[in-house]
């Protein structure tokens, strides 16, 4: 079989069972505070480095923290439904990951063709990636699709009689 579906690993027959709802908010929450935390990390480092970015608009926490909770929130959304839907979710996430961080290079490209600082605009892009790798790697590792056991049939103990 090589049709598109299958080379995506889509079957909607999964051998595993949903992360747990704990795992999974805690994955979540995770996810959420490191992208932000990173974020800012980058923002201090690049006005170091780049003292010419100090001010720079869309380094104001105002600014990034919005739009890097909603990008987190989906890819949270995502990791489960992709569970469901693909006998490989790990697989599958991580090219969805990497194919929607860059899309989201896209803006980035384009505020800098706009005439914005290109060492800004480096570390916008530089914070989309790390964003992609804090939350791929908090779902997959902390909320992973679990593993269904086989069931186990108590054996019937021999009954033996002194007769």
């Amino acid at each position: 079989m090589n049709t598109l579906a299958a080379r995506l690993r889509l079957d909607c027959a999964p051998a595993h069972r949903q992360p747990s709802t704990m795992r999974f908010v805690l994955a979540s929450l995770l996810a959420i505070v490191g992208s932000l935390a990173v974020d800012a990390l980058l923002v201090v480092v690049s006005e170091a480095v780049f003292p010419a970015t100090k001010g720079y608009v869309h380094f104001q926490f105002a600014d990034y923290s919005k739009l890097t909770v909603i990008g987190v929130v989906i890819a949270c959304i995502a990791w489960p439904a992709t569970t469901r839907i693909s006998s490989d979710p790990r697989w599958l996430f991580l090219r969805m990951a990497v194919l929607v961080t860059l899309v989201l290079l896209l803006p980035d490209v384009y505020i800098w063709e706009q005439g914005q600082s290109g060492q800004a605009v480096a570390v916008l892009m530089v914070m989309h990636i790390a964003i992609g790798v804090v939350t791929y790697e908090a779902l997959v590792r902390l909320a992973p699709a679990r593993v269904i056991l086989p069931q186990h049939t108590p054996q019937r103990a021999a009954v033996t009689s002194d007769r």
